[in-house]
């Protein structure tokens, strides 16, 4: 088993492996239907496939073809187009679970493998950005107004893209496919390189989950008593989503960083334990692709107030508003020593 790792988003259980030139005795059948939850995470898997299919699409439709181009659009923009490419590619990992074998072949199995992740680094790097540059925006409301342009914050999303390529890499290095009791398996092959399952496991989590919780949390902290220092919060809105964005993104994501990392250790623990574990936390992993629309757009300001108007005015009116709902309660103050307004 050592040569093996339970799969990451979507492959999750191996037997013991066969050498490539030992014959298949026997066709692999697939137990999935005859799994309660193995169909249940199907299903939820099918659902956020739509949700995020359907909702990643429509806001790249509103925010990069029908409102003008602003920081908060290219924030929007970017999101949505990460998150809408890991949802393009679940249809590969739902094939997969249902059939229990990988029948796309070498290249999608690296391919694929290899832009889930780039999709997973550049979707929470995305969330990092907007959560320092809503922060920036209350502390520094007038430096904020003078020097955010879209030009930086373009070169700041092509960035964080460059930076999750560099983490996606090793996916497409060391997945491979092998033949185990009559089905093709797409895994982890770390035998050839010593610690490498190691320095990728921990590299993923602290990049992709530590390091990023710990700046949202931050930004999120300082943005709340920034606004009740002010005492101008007549509406809990601001802290409910506030804490909605964070709970989400812990809930979202540590259960699968959980279960990769006491799978480095895995035969210290139940191999059903783990494999459950791993199949519940990437599905709450791509269940983000589809929240994070919900949080950072259709939760966006006073969306209530607008339900007598159209969906698609709800979503250009909470993207291009995008920062009111904590700007109005700065405003006030801004104006009494003759600062600019803090909107965003």
């Amino acid at each position: 088993m050592d040569d093996f790792t339970y799969e990451d988003f979507g492959n999750y259980s191996y037997e013991e492996s066969l050498m490539p030139h030992e014959e298949t005795v026997f066709q692999h059948k697939s137990t999935c239907t005859g799994d309660a939850l193995c169909v249940s995470l199907l299903v939820i898997s099918a659902i956020i496939f739509l949700l995020g299919f359907c909702g990643n699409a429509l806001v790249i439709w509103i925010s990069g073809f029908k409102m003008k181009k602003t920081v908060n659009t290219t924030w929007y923009l970017s999101l949505a187009i990460s998150d809408f490419v890991f949802c393009t590619f679940l249809p590969f990992i739902i094939t997969n679970m249902a059939m229990e074998k990988w029948i796309f072949g070498l290249f999608l199995c690296k391919f694929t493998s290899s832009v889930l992740f780039l999709n997973m680094f550049s979707s929470i790097f995305l969330l990092v950005i907007i959560s320092v540059d809503r922060c920036v925006s209350v502390i520094f409301p007038v430096w904020a107004q003078n020097h955010r342009t879209v030009r930086k914050a373009s070169v700041v999303v092509i960035l964080a893209w460059v930076l999750a390529i560099g983490l996606s890499l090793p996916s497409a290095v060391f997945r491979d496919i092998q033949n185990q009791m009559g089905r093709s398996v797409c895994y982890n092959n770390y035998t050839l390189h010593q610690h490498s399952h190691q320095i990728i496991v921990v590299s993923r989590f602290v990049a992709g989950f530590a390091v990023p919780f710990v700046v949202i949390s931050f930004c999120y902290s300082v943005i709340i008593l920034r606004l009740r220092t002010n005492r101008m919060t007549k509406s809990s809105k601001p802290f409910k989503v506030m804490t909605a964005l964070i709970v989400t993104f812990f809930i979202c994501w540590l259960p699968y960083h959980v279960f990769i990392l006491l799978e480095m250790n895995h035969q210290h623990y139940s191999h059903y334990i783990l494999n459950v574990g791993q199949q519940i936390g990437t599905c709450l992993a791509a269940a983000n692709s589809f929240l994070n629309p919900v949080l950072y757009v259709f939760m966006g300001n006073d969306f209530q107030q607008r339900c007598k108007s159209s969906l698609l005015s709800k979503m250009e009116n909470a993207m291009g508003d995008d920062g009111r709902t904590t700007s109005r309660y700065l405003s006030r103050s801004s104006s009494v020593d003759g600062r600019a307004s803090t909107h965003i």
